[in-house]
This record gives C-alpha cells, structure tokens and sequence, in this order.
C-alpha cells in the first residue's frame, strides 16, 4: 500500500527517509554525499513521484522504492 506523503507529519517523514539512508549508505562509488544531501535527495524523488512510501502489511514495514519496482502484490 502507498503511503500518500501528506498523511505524514514532516518530522515522521524525516525519520522513515533518514532511517532508508542510514540503510542504505552514502557511498556512492568516488563521491560520498552527506546524509543530509541524500535525505534532500530522496524526499525530492518522494515529492516528484519517482519513488513511493510502501507500508507491507506482510512485514509490518515501511520502505522507500523506486515507482517502477513498485508492485503492489508484493506489498499487501
């Protein structure tokens, strides 16, 4: 299920974007980006759409990806 982003509080959208980074890293091959950039970085792809907020009722989770490896059987 997609979370819609204006459900959200800004502080509960930060926390669920900064836990996804912390995840996932800020090495990028040569160039480090700060955990602040990147955060900036995917609230942006949140806010244009290019990513989506899943919540799995399955997993009991909340999860950033990228729109198109969105499948909303998987996240049920």
């Amino acid at each position: 299920m997609i979370i819609p982003l204006e459900q959200l509080n800004q502080e509960t959208l930060h926390a669920i974007i900064e836990d996804f980074v912390l995840r996932e890293g800020t090495e990028y091959g040569a160039i480090d980006t700060t955990k602040e950039d990147k955060i900036a970085q995917v609230k942006l792809q949140l806010q244009q759409g290019s990513a989506v907020l899943v919540y799995s009722e399955l997993h009991d989770s909340v999860n950033i990806l990228p729109k198109e490896q969105f499948n909303q059987e998987t996240y049920q």
